[in-house]
């Protein structure tokens, strides 16, 4: 019996929708650990699932469905059947940092739920890892990005509780490789001069701009300018007319879709810039981009912090399986929500096998996220170092043509 609950609210009177796969009898009021009669271990995942990073959160609490039917068909945690529970950390469309809150202290209350997948956005991952780290559940992220998350002073700011436990993680490496990489594609191999720079202000998309710019200048470039945008606005026509008259051969923005990205990229046509080159990072490497880019979203590029799961091969039968299972393409890290739901449901089962075939405690979960051992997955093998970050650092870069995002190249900054 498998069942997935995903609630697009937290609270406690949250909508459920229910979706059974196999066999029927499975219920959204059962018990926390019980459901229909079954021993239950819980799975959370706080994703972006509505408004205008949808796009990306979907297709990535897909990955985490995913990986919760096959833990249960392979029968990974014996004695127990594995739920997704998927809830929103969007409000009005846009990812929001006090809703991701929410979500982590209620699937804190819910004992059956023994680790995170989420979140989706840095700046909500500020508002979580606290709380993470002060109650002591798992959270491991399939696409946060911002160094300071997890490396140096501010990292350890946001561990006040238990300042030496690590309890948050990832699987997607980081911006200080991510935007370095971008610009080096945009200054080497697109051969761009002269850029303009704009960015959403936020956690992500301010520390991803900065990464770009600085290396964009070490590869001999220029930063004709850097402005940053204000929360929910829409109307870029007088930055753009600015950077018109600086005359860039490139737009670099920093900040996700349902920030701006696709507009910037649809208005720069207005300001007569229409023709140049827009650069961003993984936060526009989504299909909602391509909606509000329109048909100016040709020769658009963007970076995705982790591996083309198309290009390995332990990939391929995960990707059969996605296909068959929502007969969607997959996102830019869907494979990464596959991975984190996997690396927790595995960690489960080893420290119920230390436990003598006991449910484990959140804490004996983490102590197994924390040994340092080697994960085979099908983005590739990791370990998470000291910080809790992986060992796999691979960026790909995607290019827009004829309407649609298309695979360019990768490289893996670990070798």
């Amino acid at each position: 019996m498998r069942c997935y609950i995903i609630a697009r609210s937290v609270s406690i009177v949250a909508v459920i929708a229910l979706l059974s796969f196999s066999l029927a009898g499975c219920s959204g009021n059962a018990p926390s650990g019980q459901t229909g009669g079954a021993s239950v271990v819980k799975i959370g995942a706080d994703l972006p699932v509505s408004g205008g990073d949808a796009s990306d959160g979907v297709p990535t609490a897909n990955g985490v469905k995913l990986a919760v039917i096959d833990a249960n068909k392979r029968n990974l945690i014996p004695g127990y059947t594995i739920v997704a529970s998927v809830v929103d950390d969007a409000v009005n469309g846009v990812h929001n940092p006090s809703q991701g809150a929410k979500n982590i202290q209620s699937f804190a209350s819910d004992s059956a739920v023994l680790g995170v997948v989420g979140p989706f956005n840095s700046n909500v991952a500020k508002a979580e890892i606290p709380l993470s780290n002060s109650l002591g559940i798992a959270l491991i992220s399939p696409a946060n990005t911002n160094p300071d998350l997890t490396k140096g002073p501010l990292a350890q700011q946001l561990r006040t509780t238990n300042p030496n436990d690590i309890t948050y993680f990832r699987v997607c490496t980081t911006d200080d490789i991510q935007g370095p990489a971008g610009a080096d594609y945009a200054a080497q191999v697109v051969k761009l001069k002269r850029a303009y720079i704009l960015d959403d202000n936020e956690t992500y998309g301010k520390g991803v701009a900065d990464q770009w710019a600085a290396q964009f200048q070490k590869d001999g470039g220029t930063a004709l300018g850097h402005d940053h945008i204000t929360k929910g606005q829409q109307d870029f026509h007088a930055l753009l007319t600015r950077a018109a008259s600086l005359n860039p051969d490139v737009v670099f923005y920093g900040g996700t879709t349902s920030t701006g990205g696709g507009l910037v990229r649809k208005q720069m046509a207005d300001a007569g810039i229409g023709s140049i080159a827009y650069f961003g990072a993984d936060g526009v490497r989504n299909d909602q981009f391509l909606t509000d880019a329109g048909s100016a979203a040709d020769d658009s590029y963007a970076t995705v912090a982790t591996v083309n799961a198309a290009k390995i091969p332990a990939a391929q039968t995960f990707l059969k399986e996605y296909q068959a299972q929502f007969n969607v393409p997959v996102g830019s890290y869907s494979a990464n929500g596959y991975v984190a739901a996997m690396t927790i449901i595995e960690a489960v089962a080893a420290a119920m096998k230390g436990a003598g075939g006991s449910l484990p405690t959140r804490a004996q979960v983490l102590d197994q996220l924390r040994s340092g051992k080697v994960h085979h997955s099908v983005i590739g093998d990791f370990s998470f170092d000291k910080n809790g970050d992986t060992t796999n650092k691979i960026i790909s870069i995607y290019g827009v043509q004829n309407g649609g995002w298309v695979f360019l190249s990768q490289r893996n900054y670990a070798r």
